[in-house]
């Protein structure tokens, strides 16, 4: 298959992976990094809506090649340009504090919203006021293992491409459709008019989850709307909402943050969207 090309720091290569570091720079050229053989193995594996690969590029050093062959060879296969690099290379282009000797670039992956509302979905996370990327990322993980239709940022969200983001991810960013940049209000309708039943999660909720899943309310199809850890979700996007739902605290909890009380409502909602078992 060829031997991967070996590459300088002065390389422009190089300095183009580097410059996506910054939001401006990923736009422009509609690329972002993932790092490690977790997000890079996923991104090899993925094709856009347009049947490309979404992985054009993949920098390793030759420790990393040689431990994640496997890897390597996935990506030369997909059709990215596999470059061999030294550690202090990857180290210059990392946006971690310990590179994992393997990092992608990918193309922009994010579906158009009316995609998603075209392929009626069941069970959504609807991000709204998450700037956290780190929150982001991990939400976007629970909705994928919760088994979530797809997930849509706001335009009041970070950005979905932020290397914490896709970190925090654990490449399920390349498992399930992501929109980015709708308005809250237009995600709400959108998604009300496909027939999707909109909950907003906040811990100030006047309804709770409990009661919601004793009352046989949740079987149909959902979008959770999620917002801010430290303040919550505005009096106007609740307003949005079918129903402003708090999770339960039966303990001494101060609160739960982000991601956990989001892994919460979204396991309830597959959970009560499941068939019951006969027999």
């Amino acid at each position: 298959m060829g031997t991967p090309e070996v590459i300088s720091a002065r390389s422009p290569r190089v300095a183009a992976a580097r410059r996506l570091a910054r939001r401006n720079f990923r736009g422009r050229e509609r690329r972002f990094l993932a790092e490690g053989p977790q997000a890079v193995r996923e991104a090899a594996g993925h094709r856009g809506s347009d049947g490309e690969p979404t992985l054009t590029e993949l920098f390793a050093t030759a420790e990393a090649a040689e431990r994640y062959a496997d890897i390597v060879e996935a990506a030369r296969a997909s059709g990215a340009r596999v470059h061999l690099a030294d550690a202090d290379v990857l180290a210059d282009v990392s946006q971690t504090v310990t590179p994992q000797g393997l990092i992608g670039v990918c193309r922009f992956l994010d579906a158009p919203f009316e995609e998603i509302l075209a392929a009626k979905p069941k069970l959504v996370a609807v991000l709204a006021h998450v700037r956290d990327p780190g929150n982001a990322g991990t939400v976007l993980r629970c909705a994928d293992a919760a088994g979530a239709d797809a997930v849509v940022l706001t335009d009041a969200s970070v950005d979905l491409y932020n290397p914490k983001s896709v970190r925090a991810s654990a490449g399920s960013l390349f498992h399930l459709p992501v929109t980015v940049g709708v308005p809250v209000e237009q995600a709400v309708q959108g998604l009300r008019d496909a027939g999707v039943r909109i909950l907003a999660a906040d811990g100030a909720g006047t309804d709770d989850l409990d009661d919601e899943l004793d009352a046989g309310t949740m079987g149909g199809p959902t979008a959770w709307v999620f917002g801010n850890e430290a303040w919550g979700l505005p009096e106007e996007t609740r307003a949005l909402a079918d129903a402003v739902v708090r999770v339960p605290i039966h303990g001494r909890a101060e609160s739960l943050n982000l991601a956990t009380a989001a892994a919460v409502c979204l396991y309830a909602s597959a959970r009560a969207q499941r068939p019951r078992r006969t027999g």
